[in-house]
């Protein structure tokens, strides 16, 4: 028995759009080296929530 490996979004390369909210958001809250070219997917979404929730706890107003 074979095992069928299906691509999914956790294998996915970042997309454009995603890099560069990642960009943008590691530059705001000064951390310039949370962003990386050639991450997966799952990996930008999750340093884009985590940059997300730091900034909100910066700038609670």
């Amino acid at each position: 028995m074979s095992c069928l490996r299906l691509p999914d979004r956790l294998d996915a390369p970042t997309t454009r759009g995603e890099a560069e909210m990642l960009q943008s958001l590691a530059i705001e809250a000064y951390q310039p080296r949370q962003f990386a070219e050639h991450l997966s997917a799952d990996e930008a979404a999750r340093r884009i929530e985590a940059l997300r929730r730091e900034i909100a706890l910066a700038y609670p107003f």
